[in-house]
């Protein structure tokens, strides 16, 4: 290999290391569709072990990882109104990279979101009724959507 075709290989080399990391595969919107499908029916049935099969717990948190459930399962049962992946804003995408405090220490996401999952619940009682709107951040890894919980930073 001549001088030339190394430095055109050290240049590519180092583009490609100064690159942001992208999905490397994007759900289909018939896969999204289906997150939000089954994430619904969990919820509405108050189906407590699916709706946290969608949660990314690895090196999570332990603290947060409860909250996480707690929030979760909150209105669990109550009539979905809305519920929908909607791409991140560039204030969603500084919010996802923030380092956090948390009662265990500094905390943040350990996947990179690629949605933002919005949830609208109405709960009618005796009493009238109420609407709640939640929102948690979405990644993908293996193919998987996934509610990424927080992890201690290293």
């Amino acid at each position: 290999m001549n001088t030339s075709n190394t430095l055109v290989c050290a240049l590519v080399l180092a583009a490609l290391c100064t690159i942001p990391s992208l999905p490397v595969c994007a759900a289909t919107p018939a896969e999204e569709q289906a997150f939000l499908a089954t994430y619904k029916t969990a919820f509405e049935g108050q189906d407590e072990k699916t709706l946290q099969s969608f949660l990314y717990t690895k090196d999570a948190d332990p603290t947060v990882l409860e909250f996480y459930k707690a929030m979760q399962s909150s209105g669990m049962g109550g009539k979905v109104t809305r519920i929908e992946l909607l791409p991140l804003s560039p204030e969603d995408e500084k919010k996802a990279a923030k380092i956090q405090d948390s009662p265990g220490g500094k905390v943040r996401l350990p996947l990179a979101p690629t949605k933002k999952l919005v949830l609208e619940v109405t709960d009618v009682s005796s009493g009238g009724s109420s609407t709640s709107t939640s929102e948690c951040f979405v990644a993908e890894i293996g193919g998987r959507l996934v509610v990424p919980v927080p992890a201690p930073v290293k």
